[in-house]
């Protein structure tokens, strides 16, 4: 019996709604479960042919179990190896580098010297910065924002140079970005599973959380949502992620990719609606029961063979 176990935290809906789901495809040889962890040793499986990763980005305990459960031939939705490896400021270069747009970009130094050094440590940094520089190439208004965050902690909207300052100096040890803001007209965000299926929803981050996704639409056109597919396609091959969102803000009919580490994104049905939430919950369910069931790959124990998954 191959076994799909799915590991969550504090979300309700998704996470039982895909079990059930799973189990009611009836695929031969095929069912899930709600993951259950005891004890943890080195090198030892864990007893899941595939796992549905939702909340090891907030506990390392759980990163370290799905490691070595991916040494011992478990498949896991996301790579927690990438994953681990992976951050926002390098995604924004890599986008550039495969011609998607992204708006103008900086990463800025720890405002606050990381816990353990000091000045000596940054003897390599040239300092003071040339702030009219970097004001000149991202512009006003911009966001300063984490280089690898998430969930809108610590983001900053910048309207000139004085906020700027203001907000950068409470970051405290947090390696940062100044990204230009995008004066977007038509704003999604895109589910995106097994790097092929793209669902793209129409969002306004402008609006209260619980109605950010925009139930009655207005009619886009067909060239700019054939964009949003083909890039989101494009970025989450290109990063390695089954599972991720990709956030689109668009501009003079151009959109910009804004946000696309999101490999455990929000699948709450009270969040995203009805028919969201039952695309999302077919999509990786199907994704999940498919490499349940593909041969397994063969061994290799080099640290690049598990970041490629």
């Amino acid at each position: 019996m191959k076994k799909i176990g799915v590991l969550f935290g504090m979300e309700n809906t998704f996470p039982a709604a895909l079990v059930e789901r799973i189990n009611a495809m009836n695929a031969a040889g095929v069912m899930a479960e709600f993951v259950q962890i005891g004890d943890v040793r080195m090198a030892e499986g864990c007893g899941y042919d595939v796992i549905v990763d939702r909340i090891s980005h907030d506990i390392p305990f759980y990163r370290a179990w799905l490691k070595n459960s991916a040494l011992c031939g478990s498949k896991i939705i996301n790579n927690p190896f990438w994953w681990s490896a992976d951050d926002k400021f390098f995604n924004y270069a890599l986008a550039t580098k495969l011609g998607v747009a992204i708006p103008a970009t900086v990463l800025l130094p720890h405002k606050e010297h990381p816990t353990g050094t000091t000045e000596r440590s940054m003897r390599n940094l040239h300092y003071p910065l040339d702030w009219e520089s970097i004001f000149k190439y991202v512009g006003f208004p911009a966001f300063l924002k984490p280089f690898d965050g998430g969930g809108w902690r610590d983001v900053y909207k910048i309207n000139n140079k004085e906020e700027f300052f203001s907000a950068y100096d409470q970051t405290r040890t947090l390696c940062m970005t100044l990204q230009r803001a995008v004066n977007f007209k038509e704003y999604f965000r895109c589910y995106v599973v097994g790097q092929e299926k793209v669902h793209i929803m129409p969002y306004d981050p402008r609006a209260p959380f619980h109605e950010r996704y925009v139930r009655t639409p207005p009619e886009y056109p067909k060239e700019l949502l054939a964009r949003v597919e083909k890039d989101a396609r494009t970025l989450c091959k290109a990063l390695g992620y089954d599972l991720n969102t990709v956030e689109f803000a668009c501009e003079d009919g151009v959109p910009y990719a804004i946000d696309f580490m999101n490999p455990a994104p929000d699948a709450d049905l009270h969040s995203v609606g009805q028919v969201n939430f039952d695309w999302i919950v077919n999509a990786v369910a199907e994704l999940a029961v498919k490499k349940a069931t593909e041969p397994a790959a063969s061994s290799t124990y080099r640290w690049d063979a598990f970041l490629k998954g």
